[in-house]
Formats: C-alpha cells, structure tokens, sequence
C-alpha cells in the first residue's frame, strides 16, 4: 500500500464546501484500490487528498492516483472547475536511513 497526496486548486474566487471530503470518499469505487482518503483542506479554495492505495510499486500509485484525480473533477460537482497541481508519494527525509552508533 501507497500513500499518494493530490494537490488540488479551485479557481479563483471560488471555495471548498465543508462537506467535500464526504462528496470526494462517496465518488470511490472499488476499481480505483483506495483502501483510505484522507481530505485535507489547505485553504478555503485547496486541497490534498491523501490516496492510501494497493499497487505493485510507486510509479502505479502514483499514475493511479492522477487518473482517480482526473475522474473526480469530472464527477464530483464540488470540484468542478479545480485543476490538479501536482501528485506524488511524499518522502520523509531520513526516515528509513540506517541508524549509525557514534
């Protein structure tokens, strides 16, 4: 499983409901392999979705996670308009670098 973040941005002048992410979680289907969206609201007119997906390897979540990006603008009426900004697993910094003893 992969985590993937969306980044996404409505146009100006125009806000995010604060019932999105129900709107965003309903429009999932089994297809996409999201077993968890986190929705987290950056400003009134951006978001990150955050895709826990299954997928063989990075570059398929990542790929998977645009094309569920790509399906959602076009069906949840809450994102009309919205355009995506980038996408990718995030990477924590040393976070799985080998401990050294001093």
């Amino acid at each position: 499983m992969y985590l993937v973040h969306a980044h996404l941005e409505l146009p100006p002048g125009e806000e995010l409901p604060s019932d999105v992410g129900t709107s965003v979680r309903s429009a999932i289907v089994p297809d996409d392999r999201v077993e968890h969206l986190a929705v987290h609201p950056r400003s009134p007119s951006r978001l990150t979705l955050g895709f826990y997906l299954l997928a063989d390897g990075i570059e398929e979540a990542e790929d998977r996670a645009v094309r569920v990006c790509e399906r959602l603008l076009g069906e949840v009426r809450e994102l009309a308009g919205a355009r995506l900004t980038g996408s990718g697993v995030p990477l924590v910094p040393l976070a799985f670098e080998p401990q050294t003893a001093d």
